[in-house]
């Protein structure tokens, strides 16, 4: 059993802090999206164009994931309490994957709708159509443009620019179906551009699928896994012996933890060993809370490594 060596304060509080910029920046996307879309669902009306009801349909889609997201952020803000010492942070993941799976729909109807066009074909009013389209652009170039400054690597502000970036691709693919039809009445364009922008949401949507279940099933970063802490801390701290126990995962976007253990060399200074592991998962794997216990009989195994579970107890942690 590992003894802890006290390098921190026993009353560390793991909660991030959620920052206001990225709650800021997906309300605002959300109140211009959710304004925009009953413009482009009178327009789709008046016009008779069912791309326009379509990407109508996807805006209201995007405003419900947007509020979600927003939610989450709220949440996240929450204080970290006795029952869940990380906080409300974890919620944001969760938001995160919601928009993946909404877009997953989002790409379902999309195919749907391009079928049911293909068979029934309606007239347009491309000149309408085309008016409502250009301007949708416009309002989503804003809204991307506006959800891409400072920080964009969030889980959740990287959903809403796919939501955004898929609302895009439709306001581009319904003018140029308006551009199309209004010079040669070939309806069917409408339907082949309706499939094409739905593979590129789709593509973008498996992604942002992978990387909120990865962090959810308390999966390492790419550039952290336990064989690379190993052998990165082995090869540059002499007073180490062996690393073990090597638990690492990201509680959300961006904020990742792990809890280890160490054996010392014979005579080494413990309480520098556990700095210098400490320095080393914050500086090369951008390991922002290191928990690191001290295997002070060379117990290597572990019965969580063994069984394949998630990494339920800390024990014999240093903080």
């Amino acid at each position: 059993m590992a003894n802890p060596s006290p390098s921190h304060s026993d009353d560390h509080d793991h909660a991030p802090v959620v920052t206001q910029n990225n709650e800021r920046k997906i309300l605002i996307a959300f109140l211009i999206i959710f304004s925009y879309m009953f413009v482009e669902a009178v327009g789709g009306y008046l016009s008779g164009s069912l791309a326009l009801l379509a990407d109508a349909g996807h805006m209201l889609t995007d405003a419900v994931a947007l509020g979600l997201a927003y939610v989450a952020f709220r949440l996240g803000r929450r204080a970290a309490d006795a029952q869940r010492t990380f906080g409300y942070a974890r919620f944001e993941v969760i938001a995160g994957l919601v928009n993946a799976l909404t877009l997953f729909a989002i790409v379902g109807w999309i195919l749907y709708e391009a079928i049911a066009r293909f068979r029934d074909p309606q007239p347009v009013l491309a000149g309408s159509m085309f008016v409502v389209a250009l301007v949708g652009l416009l309002v989503n170039i804003f809204v991307l443009w506006f959800l891409t400054r400072g920080d964009s690597e969030h889980v959740n502000v990287k959903g809403a620019v796919l939501h955004v970036m898929g609302d895009l691709l439709g306001s581009v693919g319904a003018i140029i179906a308006a551009v199309v039809i209004w010079y040669t009445g070939w309806t069917p364009i409408d339907p082949i551009l309706s499939v094409f922008v739905s593979l590129l949401i789709l593509r973008s949507a498996w992604s942002l699928f992978k990387n909120a279940l990865h962090i959810l099933l308390e999966g390492a970063p790419a550039n952290a896994g336990s064989s690379e802490i190993s052998e990165h801390l082995r090869k540059t701290i002499p007073g180490i012996q062996n690393v073990s126990h090597i638990h690492v995962w990201s509680l959300t976007s961006g904020r990742v933890l792990a809890t280890l253990q160490v054996q010392p060399v014979a005579g080494g200074d413990v309480r520098s060993i556990v700095k210098q592991v400490e320095h080393e998962l914050k500086t090369k794997f951008n390991i922002e809370h290191p928990t690191v216990g001290i295997d002070w009989e060379g117990d290597a195994s572990c019965s969580l490594e063994e069984a394949g579970a998630p990494n339920a107890s800390h024990a014999g942690h240093s903080h």
